[in-house]
């Protein structure tokens, strides 16, 4: 999964303090658009995540974020739940999904695919292995551009 130097650094300015809080960080995005830039930051907790829980972890990050001024401009920052559709963001994730659906968007094609829908069978040091179509494919993490659980019925 192709992350960026700006995800990277504000994912490990930030996680301490969403740890303080009781959660874990869970994943960010970073969408810079002049203006309109948004940082999505999805926290995780033992106990779920509540409206407090997030504005909490959201009063805590702004003053880091005012202190250390890591991004250009104006933004608006959301926290919140990754949801029944959670974004998986590193190998662990997905590990910790084993046997689950996903749907993966891949940074360049596989066997002429960009797009996967499938479960997770396994997954080894650098790579998911997802079943789909009667078939297993190996998909090397680098090539997972966006990875979410598939919320089952």
């Amino acid at each position: 999964m192709a992350v960026s130097q700006k995800v990277q650094t504000l994912t490990t300015m930030l996680a301490p303090a969403v740890a303080a809080c009781g959660f874990e960080l869970w994943g960010l995005d970073f969408f810079p658009q002049g203006k309109r830039s948004v940082l999505r930051i999805y926290i995780d907790g033992p106990e779920g995540v509540t409206v407090e829980g997030c504005s909490m972890v959201s009063h805590q990050v702004s003053g880091i974020l005012d202190v250390e001024d890591p991004i250009a401009g104006e933004y608006t920052l959301e926290v919140s739940s990754p949801g029944w559709d959670r974004p998986l963001y590193t190998l662990a994730h997905y590990q910790r999904f084993v046997a689950s659906e996903v749907s993966l968007r891949l940074v360049a094609p596989i066997n002429a695919r960009r797009r996967y829908k499938g479960v997770i069978q396994a997954v080894t040091d650098d790579a998911v292995e997802l079943s789909f179509e009667d078939q297993v494919i190996r998909i090397p993490f680098a090539q997972i551009d966006k990875g979410n659980l598939v919320p089952s019925v």
